[in-house]
């Protein structure tokens, strides 16, 4: 029985740390959301479903990015709508360019609203790739 109870216990102080080495890996940033998908500036008029984004100036290095999936958590908000995050995550493909969009990335309205309300319109994120 005190074997089962050490498992146990090693097991969760595992699954903590792997908790908080994924959080320290997220970099923090800001998210908006856009709704015409196609064209796109990484892959012209070839559809790349729903969960995607588009990377900001700062991201996006002449295109370097695109292809690249990062995973997106709402942290908080940014205006005035009260407590806008859903608790997801969602992990999307960069397939387009936002020069001078409001956010860090530009999500898919349906990547943005698995993770907050649209009503929030830009929201607080950590982001990963």
């Amino acid at each position: 029985m005190a074997m089962k109870i050490c498992v146990v216990i090693v097991l969760v102080i595992g699954m903590v740390m792997t908790s908080l080495i994924s959080l320290t890996n997220a970099t923090p940033g800001t998210a908006t959301f856009y709704t015409n998908y196609v064209p796109s500036a990484c892959y012209g008029n070839q559809n790349n479903g729903v969960m995607i984004a588009a990377a900001s100036d700062p991201l996006w290095n002449n295109g370097a990015i695109c292809g690249k999936f990062f995973r997106v958590t709402c942290t908080g908000p940014t205006n005035p709508v009260p407590h806008p995050c859903t608790g997801n995550s969602v992990t999307v493909k960069i397939v387009d360019h936002c020069p001078g969009c409001g956010g860090t990335l530009d999500l898919s309205r349906e990547a943005f609203a698995t993770i907050a309300n649209p009503n929030a319109g830009i929201i607080k994120i950590d982001y990963q790739e």
